[in-house]
């Protein structure tokens, strides 16, 4: 007997409202350490290419985890997997923030990384209890929990962190991260209902990115995993190297910094829950996509030609509050430009996976775009520690930018592809 999905969850509103909320609690503890770990690791003595491994080693873990996550998931259900992969997150935030040197912190990075699994799982739930032609819509709603978490998270994460007090004072943000992954894990446990149904015991175990030869021959998928691969190589590049070219270039700290992530966060929710879904239905999933790569790519063009300073810093007094302005103004401005472009790229590339996979093997598609991501994610902040150290701040954004264009192109071509099929 193979998984079939209920009827029931797919008529049900309030079960993707609790997903939506769950997704939102575990991203808030994603987005308070992400912008931090650069000022982390330098608490730690830190060299820039050891700071770009933090993020690098989470992606190794993950991309061993992705495909065993998304494949088990379709055999034994969501909602055990979601479990898992969120005790696991409360348990290495919890390691890493008594990480006694930067080699324990790669190594706890290692380990969340392998327990990380749940995106490919909650893009499985909501192709379970979805029609086709509404994912991209409701795809986007999830990245929208995303964007949401990514305001509340770096935002928070950036206000509680104490540079002053060295490394104790970037403890306590991580602590609170590993608080809020047990609040979604609870979350889950109570109010989650299981989209699929248990599989046969005997049916064969697939192996180790057991879909990879039928994704390759998918004319649509293999041009979809192209698109994650090229872009979030680039998108990787960028995020593990902001913290240190903003330090570079204006004396940020982590609050500057978490501010910053956290206006991408807000822009991106807005625009993948508003307009994302209206765009694909309007214009194509493969366009909108294709957009969306270009518009990253001039974003990260225009990040490096900002000026240094148009005027020194200073406070604006708002009657009620006095909200510091720092040097550098502009770049969280470009950034929520480029977050437009990076808002349409996941809902419609797990949209067109999901389109083209048959319904028993799309966490296993879903698992491997994100192995697919994790590759990038791998590679992405090596090279861009590389770049930095041996060329300059800027080159890491650079090349990120030039790797936009293939990806546009392959979006085109996976979009031709789709085309084609639906007219056989």
């Amino acid at each position: 007997m193979t998984m079939s999905s209920p009827a029931a969850p797919q008529a049900r509103t309030p079960t993707l409202a609790v997903l939506f909320v769950v997704v939102f609690i575990n991203l808030v503890g994603f987005g308070l350490v992400v912008p931090l770990l650069p000022f982390f690791a330098r608490s730690l003595q830190a060299e820039p290419w050891q700071i770009t491994l933090l993020f690098s080693a989470y992606s190794l873990g993950q991309f061993f985890a992705e495909p065993f996550w998304g494949r088990l998931s379709d055999r034994i259900g969501r909602k055990p997997v979601l479990l898992i992969t969120l005790v696991a997150n409360m348990v290495g935030y919890l390691l890493l923030a008594f990480a006694p040197n930067i080699w324990a912190a790669v190594l706890v990075r290692l380990f969340t990384g392998l327990g990380a699994g749940n995106i490919s799982t909650v893009q499985g739930y909501i192709a379970d209890v979805t029609p086709p032609e509404r994912r991209a819509g409701r795809m986007g709603l999830i990245g929208a929990a995303f964007g949401l978490g990514f305001i509340v998270g770096p935002g928070a994460g950036g206000l509680l962190a104490q540079p002053q007090l060295g490394h104790v004072g970037y403890q306590l943000p991580i602590f609170v991260a590993s608080a809020v992954a047990a609040l979604a894990a609870l979350g889950v446990f109570f109010f989650l209902k299981e989209s699929r149904m248990k599989a046969d015991p005997a049916t064969p175990r697939p192996a180790f990115l057991s879909g990879l030869k039928a994704a390759q021959a998918d004319q649509v998928i293999s041009r979809v995993l192209m698109v994650s691969l090229i872009y979030l190589a680039g998108f990787s590049a960028m995020e593990s190297a902001f913290g240190l070219w903003a330090e570079h270039r204006y004396a940020w700290t982590a609050r500057e910094v978490g501010l910053s992530f956290m206006i991408v966060g807000l822009v991106s929710a807005l625009n993948q829950g508003i307009f994302a879904g209206r765009l694909a239905r309007r214009f194509g999933e493969a366009r909108v996509l294709a957009i969306g790569m270009l518009l990253f790519g001039a974003s990260l063009v225009m990040q490096t030609l900002a000026p240094v300073a148009w005027f020194p810093g200073f406070v604006l007094d708002l009657g009620l509050f006095r909200l510091p302005i720092s040097q550098g103004w502009i770049i969280p401005v470009i950034m929520a430009i480029g977050a437009c472009g990076m808002s349409l790229a996941m809902p419609n590339i797990a949209a067109m996976i999901s389109r083209s996979a048959p319904p028993d093997r799309q966490g296993t598609m879903l698992g491997l775009n994100m192995a697919a991501g994790s590759v990038a994610r791998i590679f992405g902040p090596i090279v861009a520690g590389l770049l930095y150290s041996g060329l300059g701040p800027d080159w890491p954004f650079l090349v990120g930018a030039m790797l936009t264009i293939p990806a546009a192109i392959m979006a085109v071509n996976a979009g031709r592809a789709a085309r084609r099929r639906a007219a056989a």
